[in-house]
């Protein structure tokens, strides 16, 4: 039931981002199942590794390539597409927690979470830009 919750959640999320970049129609339900898609892969992966990051990567790398594949069917920019559906995996609570923790002048645990934060960012980053080289290196060996 939680990931029923997690996932209409990330769905809402997503939907709210991408009318926020007032994008219209069939491609604000494309965007919005982007979210969809990238936290059910993030849960999907988190049944078989208890690495938060790997989990983010694999996410990443399944949401990129959707992103990829939706921007040349609807003749739309990539970003259309990836940033609506990165938006749930960002780690906000950790920022939340690791600027709570600054201003509370708790430096361990304003250490572990920034620390986190960093890394699943860096993750996520990892993901989408190795599979951008990837993709946009074989669609222009396919052309």
């Amino acid at each position: 039931m939680q990931e029923i919750i997690q996932l209409a959640a990330a769905t809402a999320g997503s939907l709210g981002f991408a009318a926020l970049f007032n994008i219209r129609g069939k491609k604000l339900v494309f965007a919005t199942l982007g979210g969809f898609f990238a936290w059910g892969v993030y849960l999907a992966v988190a049944q078989f590794s208890a690495n938060p990051y790997l989990c983010g990567f694999i996410a990443s790398v399944m949401l990129t390539l959707y992103a990829e594949c939706m921007a040349r069917v609807h003749k739309t920019p990539v970003t259309v597409f990836l940033v609506s559906g990165a938006i749930p995996m960002i780690p906000g609570a950790s920022l939340y927690y690791a600027m709570s923790c600054l201003v509370h002048q708790n430096w361990a645990e304003f250490t572990a979470q920034s620390t986190y934060a960093f890394l699943f960012a860096a993750s996520m980053s990892a993901g989408i830009t190795v599979t951008t080289i990837i993709f946009q290196n074989i669609w222009d060996h396919l052309k």
